[in-house]
Order: C-alpha cells, then sequence, then structure tokens
C-alpha cells in the first residue's frame, strides 16, 4: 500500500503545484526523496534541473523567484541535505523572494528513534518560512489527498511576494513508484477529484493574492501633506519588484518635482525617469556634515528597505524632527533607524502610483524652486568629478561604473554583497536605458551568489552579468556547475583582489599584526583553476578594459569569467581620495 500511497501522493502535489502556475523545480540527489523527485520529473510542466549540492540548488532556486516574482521549487532528501538550505531561506525571507521548500523526511515512527539520516526536520528553519506544513504520510484516502492539493495552493499563494514556504514530506519505504497498481486504480475511480484534482484544470482552490491596498483617504492625506511640502524628498531602497515599485517611484518624483535618491537596487536608478531627478551619487557627498546641513528636506517618502549607502541612512537618522513617511506592503518592518513618522502598509507600487495620479490630478502646492536645483548641482559636480576621475589610477568602484553602462538596455546586472553592491551604489551612474540590478541583499550574505546569478539568468529575458569579489567567487564555487544549462548563461566579472577586501574599508585594517591574517585573509589562490574544472572561458582583463570586455562577452552570450586584479590598500586609498574630491566639488557647488 505504502508504494502506491507514495506515488499518488507525489504524483498530486506536482499537478496541484503545476496548476497554481509553478514551473522551475530544482533537486538534489538523495534516496527518501524519490517519490518526488520521480513525480516532477515525469509531469511534463516542470523546467527540472539537479544539482549536486543542495546550497547551491536553493540558492538557483532563489534567483528564479528574484528574477521572476514566481516561486520555484527546491528538493531535498532528508538530514543534513535538509539543513544545507537555511542560507537560501534566510535569504529569501529577508528579501521577501518566493521560494518552495520541499524537504522528504523519515515517517514519525523513526524520528528520535536513532534512525539513521533521521534529524528533527519539523520547523527546521525556525521563523524564517511564511509558512510551514508538516504533512502526513501518505495514505490512500479521499480526505488525505483533498488536503493535499490544498495545501500546495496556500502554500503558493504564502510565498508569492512573501518570502520562503517550508513543506516537510515523510515518506515510508518502499519509495520507488508503482504503475498499474490495482489500490490506486480502485482509489483513483472511488475518489477521482482527490486524485485527479479539478477536472477543468484549475487549482483545488484559488487563494487570491495578500495584497494590502491603501485607502483612498491615506492616499489622500499623504498627497496633501506632499502637496504642503516645499523640499519633499523621494528615496527609493532596495525594492521587492523593482520593475514595478521603481517606475512608481519615480512617478511620485515627476509628479512632484522633486530629487528621487534611487538606490541601484529600487528599480529606480536604471530607469526612464520622465520629470524626475534621479540622484545616485548621495553616497560620496553626503559623509560631509556640511553638505548634509545644506541638503535639509521639509518631508521624506521613503519605500523599499533600508538603502544600501550607510552615509545615506546616517543622513536619514540626522533628520530628526522631519516628517518621515515609509510605504511598504511586505511583512517586515522596514525602519531600523527609527526615523519615521508614518508608516504606510500597503502595497508599494499602486500605493505610489495612485499618490502620483492624485498629485497630477490636484495639483502640487508651492515646493520651493531652489529645493531640486540644491540636488541637482550636487549631482552634476559628483558625475563631472567621477568623469574626470575615471582616467585617473583605477579602483574597484571604475569596474561597476562600467559594468552598470555596460549590460544593455533590458539586461541585468547581479551585484555581489559586501564591495561591489556599494561600489553599485556609489559610482553607478543613472541611465535610461532600463537595466535591472538584483543583489542578495535580505541577509547581505555573499554565500550563494554564483548560484544565484544562475538562477536569474535562466528566467531573465536579457543577458546576465554577474559582478562578484573573489571571496564570495570561492564561496559558491560549486555553484559553477549550473554552466551546463543551455537557458542560463552569465558572464562573471571576478574582481580578485586575494582576500576580503571591504574589511580595507573599516578601521580594524590599522591594527595589524592581526588584520592581514583574521580579516583580509590572503588566500593566495588562482580562480583560473576553477574555471578550467567546470570547462568555462576564462580572461584576465585590465580595469579600464573591463567595460569593453563585458559587452562583447554579453553580446557572444557564453557563460564567461572576466577576472579584474585589484590590489587591497590600493583601492582603499583610491576610495577615499575619490570621494573627497567629489564631496569637494559639490560643497562648491552648493556654494
Amino acid at each position: 500500500m505504502s508504494a502506491a500511497a507514495n506515488t499518488v501522493w507525489a504524483r498530486a502535489l506536482a499537478d496541484e503545484l503545476a496548476r497554481c502556475g509553478v514551473r522551475d523545480v530544482v533537486l538534489a540527489p538523495g534516496s527518501r526523496s524519490t517519490p518526488l523527485v520521480l513525480a516532477f520529473a515525469a509531469d511534463g510542466r516542470f523546467r527540472v534541473r539537479v544539482h549536486l549540492d543542495e546550497r547551491s540548488a536553493a540558492f538557483f532556486a532563489l534567483g528564479v523567484g528574484k528574477a521572476s516574482g514566481r516561486p520555484a521549487v527546491v528538493v531535498t532528501t532528508s538530514g543534513t541535505a535538509a539543513a544545507n538550505l537555511m542560507p537560501a531561506v534566510v535569504e529569501a525571507s529577508m528579501s521577501e523572494v518566493p521560494l518552495l521548500v520541499l524537504t522528504a523526511d523519515r515517517p514519525p515512527r523513526l524520528r528520535d528513534a536513532d534512525a539513521n539520516q533521521a534529524i528533527d526536520q519539523v520547523r527546521l528553519y525556525g521563523p524564517y518560512p511564511r509558512a510551514f506544513f508538516d504533512l502526513a504520510v501518505p495514505t490512500l484516502e479521499g480526505p488525505a489527498l483533498r488536503h493535499l492539493r490544498g495545501v500546495a495552493c496556500r502554500a503558493v499563494a504564502a510565498a508569492t511576494g512573501a518570502g520562503p514556504v517550508h513543506l516537510n514530506l515523510p515518506f515510508d519505504k518502499p519509495l520507488e513508484p508503482v504503475t498499474d497498481d490495482p489500490a490506486a486504480a480502485a482509489f483513483a475511480a472511488e475518489h477521482p477529484l482527490a486524485a485527479s484534482g479539478r477536472p477543468d484544470g484549475e487549482p483545488f482552490v484559488r487563494v487570491g493574492p495578500r495584497k494590502a491596498r491603501a485607502g483612498d483617504d491615506e492616499i489622500a492625506a499623504l498627497a496633501k501633506a506632499i502637496s504642503g511640502s516645499p523640499r519633499t524628498l523621494v528615496v527609493a531602497g532596495p525594492a521587492r519588484g523593482p520593475d514595478e515599485v521603481g517606475p512608481a517611484a519615480l512617478a511620485v518624483g515627476s509628479a512632484v518635482g522633486c530629487p528621487v535618491l534611487a538606490d541601484p537596487l529600487s528599480g529606480s536608478r536604471f530607469a526612464e525617469a520622465g520629470d524626475a531627478l534621479v540622484v545616485g551619487a548621495y553616497d560620496l557627498y553626503l559623509r560631509d556634515p556640511e553638505v548634509r546641513a545644506r541638503l535639509q528636506p521639509s518631508l521624506i517618502l521613503r519605500v523599499g528597505a533600508s538603502p544600501t549607502s550607510a552615509p545615506l541612512q546616517e543622513y536619514l537618522m540626522g533628520l530628526s524632527g522631519v516628517r518621515h513617511v515609509v510605504v511598504d506592503g511586505g511583512g517586515r518592518w522596514k525602519d531600523h533607524g527609527a526615523t519615521a513618522t508614518d508608516y504606510v502598509r500597503a502595497d508599494n507600487a499602486d500605493t505610489l502610483l495612485r499618490l502620483a495620479r492624485s498629485l497630477e490630478d490636484h495639483g502640487v502646492g508651492t515646493p520651493d524652486p531652489r529645493w531640486s536645483d540644491l540636488w541637482s548641482r550636487a549631482e552634476a559636480a559628483a558625475r563631472s568629478t567621477l568623469s574626470l576621475s575615471a582616467g585617473d589610477e583605477p579602483h574597484e568602484g571604475t569596474v561597476l561604473t562600467a559594468a552598470a553602462a555596460a549590460v544593455p538596455s533590458g539586461g541585468t546586472l547581479f551585484v555581489s554583497s559586501s564591495m561591489p553592491v556599494r561600489d553599485l551604489d556609489a559610482f553607478g551612474a543613472p541611465r535610461e536605458a532600463p537595466l535591472r540590478a538584483l543583489a542578495n541583499r535580505g541577509a547581505s550574505g555573499i554565500d550563494g551568489v554564483v548560484s544565484t546569478a544562475f538562477g536569474a539568468a535562466s528566467t531573465a529575458e536579457g543577458p546576465v552579468a554577474c559582478v562578484l569579489g573573489d571571496v564570495a567567487f570561492f564561496h559558491d564555487q560549486n555553484g559553477l556547475l549550473w554552466a551546463r544549462e543551455e537557458d542560463a548563461r552569465v558572464v562573471l566579472v571576478l574582481i580578485d583582489n586575494d582576500g576580503g577586501g571591504i574589511f580595507h574599508m573599516l578601521p580594524v585594517r590599522e591594527h595589524e599584526p592581526h588584520f592581514t591574517p583574521y580579516f583580509a585573509t590572503p588566500h593566495g589562490l588562482d580562480l583560473a583553476r576553477t574555471a578550467e574544472l567546470h570547462g568555462i572561458p576564462f580572461d584576465d582583463v585590465e580595469v579600464p578594459d573591463i567595460g569593453a570586455e563585458l559587452a562583447r562577452a554579453l553580446e557572444v552570450g557564453r557563460t564567461r569569467i572576466l577576472r579584474v586584479r585589484t590590489e587591497r590598500a590600493t583601492n582603499q586609498r583610491r576610495h577615499a581620495e575619490v570621494a573627497a574630491a567629489v564631496t569637494a566639488k559639490v560643497k562648491e557647488a552648493l556654494g
């Protein structure tokens, strides 16, 4: 009976997930998950992939969700295999990216009984999943199968636009599928709805989207507040769904005629701006107290997660007494600096678009004409200084400037946490040609960067580039196995400074002899050997040439690694020099 029940159970779950729109399944090999693996493999509606490393499998699935907004499934066997998904689950939770985690388990009678490969998988990922289902051992019973189908629909709905969902599925032996089983045939005849689902091909239960919508009175009140503010500032932070939220933030900026401080992950930095003033170099000059004092808003409208830029965060935290409105429709509180005076809990894009229409329909009050001019002068001075400094001694920020310009319209730039995302924030110039910038900034780890980039590439319409450091590259070497996927092509720009370059930006760099071995951690590895192992073309490129080489590699459309060698101490010095030069010119421009 158990073999037939396992087969029917797993196929029903796969069927229901497909009916709910799931199309991507990532598998890691194992025995206890056999019923699930074979059910997904036999169902022609899925793109099924396999990876030897559970961690890389999970981050690939995360990348699919990050780029598409639809949950992908990752399947593992029991034991430590399931534990290896934890980093991706945490990132999915903190960045509110949809992800469906299916872990096979031993049946209850083998739990806490010294059975091999049996660990406690109940709520294994703690508070991070949006929902958890510890399902029953498969059985051929109508109510049980109908419940399973309902759970599948609930899981997809709970994950979509929200984060990870964990389904723990115990299977008893035998695990291999059976065909033409009389018990299964009799069950299907007696319980057609449970065995085959709804006859119209629809999900077993339609679960509507869980989007909170701001009331008309909230929109009107917010529009009134902005209309009465002479110096409104829009701050667009990293966004879930940047393709929708970014343009919506720009629409408010256009309606008000105010500056939009656009995080590179907001969807506002690299997009058609309309009449909005897009500000991108703020990280370099908001470090200065005099500049911050000159740029004092009367109202802040912030959307998305906390900005990447530490100077911007410090600037916002120093604006005590200024009305600070946060718009956020996610499931996490996004005000770690305790600066918000108003928190609108509603869908980001919908709220901003309705706000922009309200402002356009009813007009804006009397904004200070000098306000946008101040930011415009600051941004122009910063960009001019950066352009002039580009011919000087190159640094890692130059790499991100070039990468942000080289990816063609409609392409994707995936950047690692640590220095690449910070350099993209500081040095990535706004552009009208649409570019999607993504990163794992939910928990800001450097694990899984390679795999997440490949996952994003598998569902992205345009070419994908990934900029990462040597430590992040080393950390996810197994992710290079994804280069075998025909529909996932990534050009990786590897910034190799032989260690943790970000630590040179911190005061701890002055504490030798302990700094180098314990923080900078030089590894001395030739990472070209890793590319050779996977058969991936590998080229060394000079910093001034990286833009042209990246553009050519993206046009070819093959996975490739372009290594740029840099020196940590030189990079730290050049960052400080450029920031000082930018600040001086901005102060001069602001008078």
